[in-house]
């Protein structure tokens, strides 16, 4: 994208003076960070193919939405198209911070937990929002199970554990009917959150969200989020539930942790074949936390009340 020919259709970047390519993630957006004679930038553009124009006003007015009531997260400032560009456009206030997924690691045990409580905190303001349609979420996200899983039965990957997981599904599935149809950021983990001077900073990339049931926002946790730091994931869901889970929240944890193996695996041979061996060693954690889902709670979750204290 050249800086020059977007300066002419949009006069809020007039007095940009760089713009750099974002690569992090697999976003098929393509993200910039933009500068105004600063070290640090000053927004993020997100662009797309204009044929995704009335989604991508929907992700925005969902931004908008999720920044109104109070979440960190970019001040979401315009929206539009070029025509001429094949493109559409949304632009975004930078917010100070580096991924949760690489400086994590750097904090203390009560650190990376305190972060997960706030980060928890603001998800549950996030789902606070209720969905534009009345569609019915055990109908929705059982039929995709279905598709999904023929779609793994025909990839030539066969899990030892596919019984069990398939029993365990189709056990609990029940679970889902009459469950709250609300927003989902639907990719919340680690490299979707910033930290800044240790702390909570916000969340970003909402190009993946949904609606419906939102539990499922918490699925992130098992395949990326526990890999980096156990004391957030326990921050997040204590955070979330200001200290009490219900037991309602594990099985359905549990449920939809399981119903992304499949379509994992099948994303893992289409989108990054490489990093095969490396999702499959994700999926055995998973696999073992759970006990090959005997159990709903996983082990590395432990209600301690040394963490409970600091609810």
């Amino acid at each position: 994208m050249n800086l020059s020919d977007l300066q002419k259709h949009l006069p809020s970047l007039n007095n940009v003076t760089e713009m750099t390519r974002i690569t992090k993630g697999f976003s098929f957006d393509s993200k910039y960070f933009v500068y105004e004679n600063s070290e640090a930038p000053l927004y993020v553009l997100r662009t797309a193919p204009l044929e995704q124009m009335k989604r991508k006003e929907s992700e925005f007015e969902v931004v908008a939405n999720v920044f109104d009531r109070g979440v960190k997260t970019s001040k979401p400032l315009q929206f539009g198209s070029i025509e001429s560009l094949d493109i559409c456009y949304m632009l975004l206030c930078y917010i100070e911070g580096e991924d949760a997924f690489d400086v994590l690691p750097s904090l203390s045990d009560d650190e990376q937990y305190q972060v997960g409580l706030e980060a928890g905190r603001e998800l549950r303001i996030m789902h606070d929002i209720p969905a534009p349609h009345s569609e019915d979420w055990y109908d929705n996200r059982f039929s995709k199970h279905i598709r999904q899983y023929e779609s793994y039965r025909k990839c030539g990957v066969k899990l030892p554990e596919e019984g069990s997981i398939i029993s365990f599904i189709n056990h609990n599935a029940k679970y889902m009917r009459n469950r709250p149809n609300r927003f989902q950021h639907d990719d919340f983990h680690t490299s979707n959150l910033l930290i800044h001077n240790r702390s909570y900073a916000g969340v970003i990339d909402f190009n993946r969200y949904d609606w419906g049931d939102p539990y499922h926002d918490f699925l992130k946790i098992a395949y990326f989020s526990r890999e980096i730091s156990i004391p957030f994931c326990r921050g997040q869901i204590l955070g979330y539930f200001d200290g009490n889970v219900p037991e309602e929240f594990w099985r359905l944890y549990a449920l939809y942790t399981a119903m992304i193996i499949f379509p994992t695996v099948t994303w893992t041979l289409q989108v990054i074949p490489e990093q095969l061996q490396s999702m499959l060693g994700r999926i055995r954690v998973v696999l073992d936390d759970h006990q090959n889902f005997e159990k709903c709670m996983p082990n590395w979750f432990i209600s301690e009340a040394s963490t409970a204290n600091h609810i």
